[in-house]
């Protein structure tokens, strides 16, 4: 879309929250989240934001260990890979010691190939999330094989 120059701004998470509503194509906005930074334009507006909280899968959350759980974008260019770098700066700056996330297979990883992180794992498709032990309601993104990367 825009060729913007681009800067990181603070977003509060009820703004970060709403403009992943607005933007993200597959999902809605997490529950909860650490912190989340934004990219905004020389005129100030906002033009993507990443969501980062405690991961999702539990044999992750160790205490160390935080997620990117969303990144939306209005479609200017470089903003995500803008913020995935921002993301893990953050996070070890708070003392985390790993930053991961997750795309879904057809989406390239341009974004975080371009900030450096690497794939650590390929997750096959599974029926859903909702387990007799942890019933959880569809979210559409069942079936759907995964890739978790881990920032550099």
């Amino acid at each position: 879309m825009s060729e913007a120059r681009l800067h990181l701004v603070p977003v509060r998470s009820r703004d970060a929250k709403e403009f992943v509503r607005l933007w993200h194509r597959h999902h809605p906005p997490p529950v909860g989240q650490i912190f989340s930074v934004g990219a905004a334009d020389e005129s100030g507006t906002l033009r993507a934001v990443a969501v980062v909280g405690r991961p999702v899968a539990r044999h992750l959350d160790d205490g160390t260990t935080l997620e990117v759980t969303r990144t939306a974008s209005d479609g200017t260019r470089n903003a995500n890979s803008l913020l995935y770098g921002a993301a893990w700066r953050a996070a070890k700056a708070l003392g985390y010691r790993r930053l991961v996330t997750y795309t879904q297979a057809g989406e390239s990883g341009a974004s975080l190939r371009g900030a450096g992180w690497r794939v650590i794992a390929r997750r096959p498709p599974r029926a859903g999330w909702h387990t007799p032990s942890r019933p959880r309601a569809g979210r559409g993104n069942g079936r759907i094989a995964r890739l978790l990367w881990e920032a550099p």
